[in-house]
């Protein structure tokens, strides 16, 4: 069986049985009658290869979920590559009615009692600037849900959305005055000669391999140990925060060493796509 049509088959499977299996984490009390707590630094890279897309990270309790999106037509599908494009997994199936329906049911929070804001990472695969005018529409159908920002005010919401990918988003994004999405960084952004605020770029992404050299096997270098934390401290005293992508996701020691460094670093964000896995590595990390 081809991949996408498995795991296809494996949403289709997960859906039909939804709501007769075990209680997710996130509902489930423990002893003392609490609920576990969300992992805020959670990241569920190309969420939507999960059987259940988004549902599954909440279980795991995530903090942030990202999704790839290309236009076609009027409609802003969900995939990672142009040959799994299918016209009934879109984001506003798979991820904004979803997170509007739980939102309702938590009263106003995606994981209930919590009120900050869970991150949905939104890459975009197509041209920037016609796929998010498209996006800009869909996310003011759901306005109640997201962080906006309006007239040079930011007002928290349940979900911050934050747009990555094709980099011309980001031309009509920067010309609203009103909007309800925000910018994902680089760290040649870090550079600018008038770095743009944390009320536009809340958040700076980059390519763990382009920037150390370390992979988590032996000794970390102090030169990379120090780079990382400085540029960690550089975005956190703009009030922006960090997330690398491309590091280690073979469970095993050196990907444990490399998710220990960026704990100790102070990062915001760690990069999976093992739900299962960091949740054991954070509760473990507490």
């Amino acid at each position: 069986m081809a991949l996408t049509t498995r795991r296809r088959a494996l949403t289709t499977l997960a859906a039909a049985v939804a709501g007769s299996v075990a209680v997710p984490a996130y509902a489930q009390a423990t002893e003392g009658g609490h609920r576990p707590r969300p992992l805020w630094r959670a990241h569920a890279h190309n969420d939507y290869l999960h059987p259940r897309p988004l549902l599954d990270a909440l279980d795991h309790r995530f903090g942030s979920v990202e999704s790839d999106i290309f236009l076609v037509g009027n409609q802003l599908l969900v995939a990672h590559d142009p040959v799994e494009l299918d016209p009934t997994r879109t984001l506003e199936s798979l991820y904004l009615a979803p997170l509007a329906a739980r939102v309702k049911a938590n009263r106003g929070s995606v994981y209930r009692g919590q009120r900050k804001p869970v991150q949905l990472l939104i890459d975009i695969k197509t041209e920037g600037a016609s796929t998010y005018q498209e996006l800009d529409r869909q996310l003011r159908r759901y306005r109640h849900l997201f962080t906006t920002y309006a007239h040079g005010r930011v007002f928290p919401g349940a979900v911050t959305a934050v747009v990555s990918g094709d980099r011309a988003a980001r031309v009509p994004m920067e010309a609203q005055t009103v909007r309800r999405a925000f910018y994902d960084g680089r760290l040649l952004d870090l550079l600018a000669p008038v770095p743009a605020p944390s009320s536009f770029i809340p958040l700076i992404s980059d390519n763990w391999t382009l920037n150390f050299t370390w992979q988590g096997v032996g000794t970390f270098p102090e030169v990379e140990r120090q780079k990382l934390r400085g540029i960690i401290a550089a975005t956190h005293s703009r009030g922006q925060k960090v997330r690398f992508w491309a590091t280690p996701d073979l469970a095993g020691p050196a990907r444990d060493a490399v998710w220990g460094e960026l704990l100790a670093a102070d990062a915001d964000y760690i990069n999976t796509d093992d739900l299962a896995g960091l949740e054991a590595f954070l509760d473990a990390h507490r």
